[in-house]
């Protein structure tokens, strides 16, 4: 395949979810055929990242200026080993989300969600994803997360509920915030080096006075971090993404908190190489494991302890970018894609748990492992698998941080793989702790002061808890969609070897920025005069 082929390709990764999406519109009360061209724009996208993947891993990255329009005056787009293989992950947990969102009746006529205005949010959400993966300067990753955040509101306050908008107008207001800081960075970075492209600021950001440096890397760090949920910046999480209808909560835990962080990565890795903050976010992510968990420990609500949890993990990635090596690059890719995978998968169980049990509150679950085995093996597989149980990739993945880490030596590096250490015990604990409850527990002892009741007790209640709904028979939909991420989540071991190796090269890539801009040449002096 050529490359001038390929370059007419990659802008479809933006164009056909936001295409789709229109057309979905234009076709409002027409269920089945808003359906098709959901799956129809995701299939596309998933089938192009794929290629995209095995042509960047022979030939290198794919640049393409979009309408012609070099940077910095134009958008200009890259798809690299990094980018391809996070579009074409996040297509195919869309796709099986999708199925199970249409299992449920979330996009089927349900209440809870008007279909007319589902599909197309959904693949304006997948568009602003996509865009953030393959965005290659800054105004273009701002607009790919604005792009985000309206999707978003729409899916987090699906149905109108009390609670939904609440948590709604915390999200928009925190985002909002984000987007403020971002823009300004965005305005500073020009006035100081004249483009906003990353491959330029690779070495024009060098030039600057390092305290302007730093002050613009941490101004970025901070819009980042409230996006990926890095503690402090992470308290507006555990009481949003609970109150939202299971596939969105599943797509938001998956994939939103990832895009936060790859700008991080991105970011760290080209534009501020010689603004060295890899002490500070290494102090951060440590605090950011165990806050994380600590809170999860704390809470009776399982989507309240997996949204903790999910911010304690977002502390491995961070981890990962701050040991700034190619093994601490490679294990974050793949640790990146573990995450994604696993953490979706999580919460369709747990979406199916609610569905089943009327409820995601420990105090009014019990016996899920005699009416619903299967549903057990599934949270079984998951919970080892978050916990870093061997031969897991959860636990592979860990592993790779952690020799990463301890390949350079350091006492802060060490600390650290310390409490990540520390924090996966804990995790595994809690998720057993919750395991036990919701399925070994029996359904006659709820009421009674059983050990499990005890422990209870002493633990937070979720605020505005929903009343428990009568139990519902979980669609083979449902059933299949979470039993293919569970499938995804186990082939992540069996097939670790080529994961990695594909992760060691876009380590390679990340380590090394005159990789990731090989595809540009700075002009010289003359060539920028008139």
């Amino acid at each position: 395949m050529s490359e001038q082929l390929m370059q007419s390709i990659v802008p479809l990764l933006v164009i056909v979810p936001l295409l789709g999406a229109a057309l979905a519109l234009t076709v409002a009360g027409k269920r089945r055929l808003q359906g098709y061209i959901t799956f129809g724009a995701l299939i596309a996208v998933a089938v192009i990242g794929a290629i995209t993947m095995v042509y960047v891993a022979a030939h290198g990255p794919i640049a393409v200026a979009v309408g012609g329009w070099e940077a910095p005056y134009g958008i200009v787009l890259l798809a690299d080993s990094l980018s391809a293989l996070l579009v074409t992950v996040s297509a195919l947990v869309l796709l099986a989300v999708l199925v199970f969102s249409v299992g449920q009746g979330l996009a089927d006529g349900d209440q809870e969600a008007p279909v007319s205005i589902f599909y197309p949010s959904y693949l304006v959400l997948g568009a602003g994803v996509f865009d953030a993966f393959v965005a290659n300067d800054l105004f273009n990753l701002y607009v790919a997360f604005e792009i985000l955040l309206v999707a978003s509101y729409v899916l987090l306050t699906m149905g109108g509920t009390e609670q939904r908008i609440r948590a709604g107008v915390t999200y928009i207001v925190v985002s909002l915030v984000s987007s403020v800081l971002f823009l300004t960075a965005i305005g500073t970075i020009y006035a100081a080096t004249g483009t906003v492209s990353m491959a330029q600021l690779a070495g024009r950001i060098a030039e600057l006075d390092p305290r302007v440096q730093l002050v613009l890397n941490l101004l970025l760090l901070i819009a980042f971090g409230i996006k990926a949920a890095i503690f402090p910046l992470s308290f507006w999480l555990p009481d949003s993404y609970p109150t939202a209808p299971a596939p969105v909560t599943a797509v938001f835990a998956g994939l939103l908190t990832k895009v936060g962080i790859y700008a991080i990565l991105r970011t760290q890795t080209l534009v501020f190489v010689s603004s060295d903050i890899n002490s500070v976010l290494m102090v951060i992510a440590g605090l950011t494991l165990i806050i994380g968990i600590l809170g999860a420990i704390s809470q009776r609500d399982i989507k309240r302890i997996l949204s903790f949890t999910l911010v304690s993990h977002i502390g491995y990635l961070l981890f990962g970018v701050a040991i700034n090596t190619e093994l601490g690059f490679t294990a974050t890719v793949y640790y990146i894609v573990h995450h994604i995978v696993v953490q979706t998968a999580m919460f369709l169980v747990v979406g199916m748990i609610e569905r089943f049990g009327g409820t995601t509150s420990l105090d009014k679950l019990g016996g899920l492992l005699r009416s619903r085995p299967l549903l057990a093996v599934l949270a079984f597989i998951t919970m080892l698998n978050l916990g870093g149980i061997p031969p897991f990739s959860g636990f592979l993945g860990k592993i790779g941080l952690f020799t990463a880490a301890l390949h350079e030596g350091q006492p802060l590096h060490y600390a650290v793989v310390g409490i990540g250490t520390l924090t996966s015990l804990l995790t595994l604990y809690v998720l057993v702790r919750v395991w036990s409850i919701a399925f070994w527990r029996p359904k006659a002892a709820i009421n009674s002061k059983t050990a499990a009741t005890k422990i209870l007790d002493n633990l937070v209640a979720a605020p505005n808890v929903a009343p428990q709904q009568a139990s519902r028979e979980i669609p083979r939909l449902m059933m299949g969609a979470t039993i293919g991420m569970v499938a995804v989540s186990v082939l992540l071991t069996i097939f670790a070897g080529p994961l990695v190796r594909y992760a060691t090269g876009a380590g390679a890539a990340l380590v090394d920025p005159t990789q990731q801009i090989s595809w540009y040449q700075e002009p010289t002096k003359s060539q920028e005069a008139p």
